[in-house]
């Protein structure tokens, strides 16, 4: 652990353990929140899926949504990196490709807090087996 020399490094420890608090405790009832996975395999990563990743849990903390993002590895869509997968609590999640910041601010406006679809969407091509 990293010594804590000012208020600012530990209000930045204190957000980053709450962070982690808040994950564990969504993860009970996972069904019931918005979930985000960002696809983070080496091919994700080249294409910028950290950038995705980062922009994604700091937006939707400042907008106040009450959100689980997590990593995942490959989706099999690398043509398409960075990719997500966004569940929407009650629906079928949808995974949007070629994701950069801006089109995240679009799906957590419109797809997210809206419900509109966004252009992007890469159709399903296998199915559930039940």
């Amino acid at each position: 652990m990293n010594q804590i020399k000012s208020l600012d490094d530990l209000r930045k420890l204190k957000m980053d353990l709450q962070s982690k608090i808040d994950l564990r405790e969504k993860s009970i009832d996972p069904e019931s929140h918005i979930r985000i996975r960002v696809a983070m395999a080496t091919c994700g990563i080249a294409s910028g899926a950290r950038e995705v990743m980062d922009f994604m849990v700091s937006a939707l903390q400042k907008r106040n949504i009450d959100g689980i993002v997590t990593q995942t590895g490959c989706m099999g869509y690398c043509y398409a990196e960075p990719t997500i997968e966004v569940t929407l609590p009650g629906r079928d999640p949808v995974v949007f490709g070629y994701v950069d910041v801006k089109k995240c601010d679009e799906i957590i406006e419109k797809y997210i807090r809206r419900g509109e679809l966004v252009e992007g969407i890469i159709p399903q091509n296998y199915q559930t087996i039940q």
